[in-house]
């Protein structure tokens, strides 16, 4: 392999859609997923590694906190970045798509745990355009779950509930309403399938300060065991912020105004 091989744009993108759906932590070269990303690549892992340090550089939101990636980043890594954020919808979708046909020769029962979850390979029909569309929908679900559920670390970020099985990508801006921010890491939320039924349906909200809200509404089914299990322990409390992709503010404050009952 020769030294210093330039990156290609097609490559690019497949680092960039890894970065945004593998947790912070985990952009090492010893990670599985890592290491046969970058053979079918024709890359080493620490290249692909080093690529996604870079990359995280460029996170507004790391640069915010004072987390420095590796300084090394690229014109053509900055392009990415900018042309990828600048269009989740389309980039989100192209980039699961790529990513899957070239993992597509490696069966699911061979994946560890600590990778990201793998769908099957999906090729847009010949068909209908119907099927087309549902086609990019599941890539473009697939790309946003992953990306949410990476940056809170795979647990609710209101309790804390670990479980797979039990946890949604939730939108704060509805899914119908803006279909420019559908797949926008930043307009989701990691939560507990009751936490996201009550945050859905403007239940709950988050103020300024990512602290949980109540609705009047939901009191008045207090008191009552379950609820305060599920949502008056957390009242007030700050969510348990994300490494990467906070929630936008802009999108937070349109959830209170638009879908919470206050």
């Amino acid at each position: 392999m020769p030294k210093g091989k330039i990156w290609s744009r097609e490559e690019l993108m497949l680092a960039m859609n890894l970065y945004c759906k593998l947790p912070f932590g985990q952009l090492h070269r010893g990670n599985p997923l890592i290491i046969e990303v970058a053979n079918k690549l024709g890359r080493t892992p620490s290249s692909l590694s080093m690529k996604l340090c870079n990359l995280a550089s460029l996170d507004p939101y790391h640069q915010e906190r004072g987390v420095k990636g590796l300084q090394g980043a690229s014109r053509a890594d900055r392009a990415v970045w900018e042309e990828f954020t600048a269009n989740w919808e389309e980039w989100g979708v192209v980039s699961e798509e790529r990513l899957q046909q070239l993992l597509s020769t490696t069966q699911a029962a061979e994946l560890p745990k600590t990778s990201i979850v793998r769908t099957p390979v999906l090729r847009e029909p010949t068909g209908p355009t119907e099927k087309i569309v549902s086609v990019k929908a599941r890539l473009g679900q697939s790309f946003f779950r992953q990306s949410v559920l990476a940056s809170y670390n795979g647990c609710c970020c209101v309790t804390g509930n670990p479980v797979p099985e039990l946890l949604v990508a939730s939108h704060i801006l509805p899914w119908g309403k803006y279909p420019e921010q559908r797949l926008n890491p930043r307009n989701g939320l990691c939560l507990a399938q009751t936490q996201d039924a009550a945050f859905d349906r403007g239940l709950i909200t988050l103020d300024e300060d990512c602290r949980l809200v109540l609705s009047p509404y939901l009191r008045e089914f207090f008191p009552n065991v379950a609820l305060a299990c599920n949502f008056l322990d957390y009242e007030g409390r700050q969510i348990a912020m994300p490494d990467k992709f906070p929630p936008d503010d802009a999108f937070m404050q349109l959830h209170r105004e638009e879908v919470f009952q206050g």
